[in-house]
């Protein structure tokens, strides 16, 4: 079974976005295997400087790089990437798979970013729109637009 692996530095603490995270994360077992990873955010000062935040980046980017499965695809979440519609994400997920990938990896940053070590690393840098969202709802909406994108693989009626 295909596995789906969402990293994500920072902890999702409201209520509503954990319900709806969980929501399809328990529709995309119909199609895949799907687990949430929470890092710990490195905690800055009030007003942090260039160097403090590169140094909260690098920090976070030695636990990011720790938990990225072997031989997964790996998608880093960040506003300079790729906009792919609904359909394009599917048919990405779907040469994923058809190209022996048997795992992909999302990533969602910190509030500061993502270091460009880590960048470097992905094989897709997936921007959703260049409009700004709350890291927590993004969670939510990447974890719709996966189900969604396994919903039109599998000719469902869910996207229409």
């Amino acid at each position: 079974m295909f596995t789906v692996t969402i990293l994500t530095v920072g902890k999702l603490k409201e209520k509503f976005y954990l319900a709806a995270c969980e929501e399809y994360r328990k529709r995309l077992q119909g199609f895949c295997a799907c687990s949430l990873v929470e890092l710990p955010e490195c905690r800055l000062p009030e007003n942090p400087t260039a160097a403090e935040i590169q140094a909260g980046l690098t920090k976070e980017a030695e636990e990011i790089k720790k938990r990225i499965p072997k031989g997964a695809f790996f998608c880093v979440c960040t506003p300079e990437g790729r906009e792919l519609s609904s359909e394009e994400l599917a048919d990405t997920l779907r040469r994923i798979k058809t190209g022996g990938k048997s795992s992909a990896c999302f990533l969602i940053g910190s509030s500061f970013g993502i270091d460009p070590s880590v960048k470097a690393m992905a094989d897709l840098r997936l921007s959703v729109s260049k409009m700004t969202f709350p890291h927590h709802l993004f969670r939510v909406m990447l974890l719709e637009q996966i189900y969604r994108a396994e919903s039109i693989q599998a000719g469902t009626k869910y996207h229409k």
